[in-house]
């Protein structure tokens, strides 16, 4: 029987890839990821049926994951990103599930198991695009910059995701992606997700044992919210909050409707609060 605890940070994206499978199974999914469940696998199933309140997780997941979709699509639309860097990027099947232009350059970046992983999985599977692999550990500062300025040199106005890459870090190490990400002139935005205190102590709750076990603790939830990034050069273009989200795409907690009403009812200092538990954000360089 396939073990069903999660050993390290990269079990995650098998768990994250069961979700997105689950929501290309259902008759109104708002995507298609065809590939989510192969990508998943018996340990992703596994590792589901043993996690508490695993379903719980499947709203909040579905909702960034289209809202990334939305902003990603209107960025090389709209802005003319021409290159997509994805951190840590675990099973995201981006470059083969969605309509991308041929011409985007798309590059992936994580550690070699994962990325070995998911290439056997799509092997003989086409992206849209143009597709890049790049095996490497974010936490090493010196290889970090050095990619970062090779991707910079070859493209012209990048998008840098990082989907569920930052809760897993320390303050100091954020602040330094940040400052490595400023660095490099071409990269132009940058889409992440962020969690209030608040949230983050939730989420622990929940799911903190597991992934204390993992070595993968949730840690990231600056009190300031987007403010912690502008020193570091990035400031706020865009906030969607998650819950707002959630409602809008149906896809919410149950009993979202008395969440709202409250939120309504509040002070506006304390209903800014609540919008902002959780959020995709993206951000813009300062230069």
């Amino acid at each position: 029987m396939t073990d069903a605890k999660i050993e390290n940070v990269s079990d995650t994206a098998r768990w994250v890839a069961l979700y997105r499978a689950m929501e290309s199974e259902r008759p109104d999914a708002h995507f298609r990821d065809p590939h989510a469940r192969r990508l998943a696998g018996e340990r992703g199933e596994q590792i589901a049926r043993t996690l508490p309140g695993f379903q719980s997780g499947l709203w909040p997941m579905v909702v960034r994951t289209c809202v990334f979709d939305e902003l990603i699509l209107r960025a090389i639309e709209r802005d003319g990103v021409d290159t997509v860097v994805n951190l840590a990027a675990g099973l995201d099947a981006r470059p083969w599930r969605m309509k991308l232009p041929a011409a985007l350059t798309w590059i992936d970046v994580d550690l070699p198991a994962i990325l070995a992983y998911k290439t056997n999985a799509l092997a003989g599977e086409k992206p849209a695009c143009g597709f890049e692999a790049v095996a490497a550990d974010l936490t090493e500062a010196s290889a970090r910059r050095a990619l970062f300025a090779r991707i910079g040199q070859a493209s012209r106005r990048a998008l840098v995701l990082s989907e569920g890459l930052l809760a897993y870090l320390a303050d100091d190490e954020a602040t330094a992606l940040a400052r490595d990400l400023h660095a490099v002139p071409a990269f132009r935005w940058w889409l992440i997700d962020l969690v209030s205190p608040k949230l983050l102590a939730m989420l622990n709750k929940r799911w903190g044992a597991s992934l204390e076990a993992a070595r993968a603790p949730l840690r990231f939830a600056p009190p300031e919210g987007t403010r912690f990034f502008e020193p570091a050069g990035w400031r706020e273009a865009e906030f969607r909050g998650t819950l707002d989200e959630g409602w809008r795409l149906k896809r919410h907690m149950r009993g979202a409707w008395l969440l709202r009403l409250l939120g309504r009812l509040a002070g506006p200092e304390k209903r800014e609060e609540f919008r902002r538990m959780g959020g995709i954000v993206l951000l813009e360089r300062i230069d």
